[in-house]
């Protein structure tokens, strides 16, 4: 049978986690699939339990791993070096899919002839859901553009079923020397190489937030210095295939740096403040957020730094109430 997506999911330390996401993997209604798990050094039973379950499966199952823990990218550049299908789909260890999510990516990607294809996801707390809807674009570049850059659409790679030919005609890979934040902003990359994308109105995928560990959860100078080196990368990579609309290039900046205003303290303040301060001129600009989003940057790009820091606060504090 030959191979339409190969699935790779790095594994580190997920032990309490995996055993749902391998389930959700090997259950899907999709057989032409190939499996590629990449243990990053783990030192739990992590991979131990990926054998047991994979083990009662009649599944297309590779089994990769590194001699020493190397991180996230090098795990998923390790899969996709190792990948034999058509399409590439990422996924994280700790998460799990809908049993008909790559089976539904693949259809909209065969009936649209379509090389990019994203769907709506939910943000999985301990105490309940939230359900994210994405936009629909009609063309690659709009998609890129008002998604991506204006901010309308996040840069996960779980849910994106992505043809292999654009990582490998254009160079893209997972960033391994800046792997400590932001190294899904390599999908700006794969979406500007897109022919055409596909949106699957439906949420297929379940991010889970209740992972305390998390390496999203992380915060070190490390992070940001990596997350502005990745965004710089990006930045570097749209000079050299422009888009037609090079204001959203700021825009892009301004949601770069947008979270740290959504913490509200004065570090993530003071860090909002050095990066990419021309960016501010351009808040105005952007008709692609909600507008108390824009008041927010309007608010800091003021100096006006207390409302910002109460919105924060009363934002954490939902969260904290609603999904405990």
């Amino acid at each position: 049978m030959p191979v339409k997506v190969s699935v790779i999911i790095p594994v580190y330390n997920v032990e309490a986690y995996i055993g749902r996401c391998v389930r959700s993997l090997m259950e899907q209604t999709c057989r032409e699939v190939e499996f590629l798990f990449v243990d990053d050094a783990s030192g739990d039973r992590s991979m131990d339990i990926v054998r047991e379950i994979t083990s009662g499966y009649r599944r297309d199952v590779r089994l990769l791993s590194h001699p020493e823990n190397r991180g996230l990218p090098a795990a998923r550049n390790t899969g996709l070096r190792a990948a034999r299908g058509e399409f590439i789909y990422h996924c994280d260890s700790d998460d799990w899919l809908e049993p008909d999510m790559l089976e539904k990516m693949l259809d909209a990607a065969a009936t649209h002839d379509a090389d990019f294809v994203y769907c709506d996801f939910y943000l999985s707390f301990a105490g309940g859901g939230r359900l994210m809807r994405n936009p629909t674009y009609e063309s690659s570049m709009e998609a890129l553009e008002k998604g991506f850059l204006a901010g309308q659409m996040k840069y996960n790679v779980w849910n994106k079923l992505v043809k292999r030919s654009l990582y490998l005609d254009n160079g893209i890979c997972s960033p391994e020397q800046h792997c400590k934040g932001g190294e899904d902003l390599m999908m700006v990359k794969v979406l500007r190489t897109s022919r055409k994308c596909v949106h699957v109105p439906e949420a297929l995928y379940h991010y889970n937030r209740a992972n305390g560990n998390a390496i999203t959860k992380t915060r070190s100078k490390r992070h940001f210095d990596d997350i502005k080196a990745n965004a710089d990368d990006v930045l570097a990579f749209l000079a050299s295939r422009p888009v037609p609309h090079p204001e959203f290039l700021e825009l892009f900046k301004l949601n770069i740096k947008l979270p740290f205003l959504m913490e509200g303290d004065k570090m993530h303040i003071a860090l909002w403040k050095q990066w990419y301060p021309e960016a501010n001129a351009y808040i105005d600009r952007n008709l692609w957020l909600p507008a108390r989003t824009i008041r927010i940057q309007k608010w800091a790009a003021a100096g006006r730094f207390f409302p910002v820091r109460l919105y924060a606060f009363a934002v954490r504090t939902f969260y904290r109430i609603r999904y405990r």
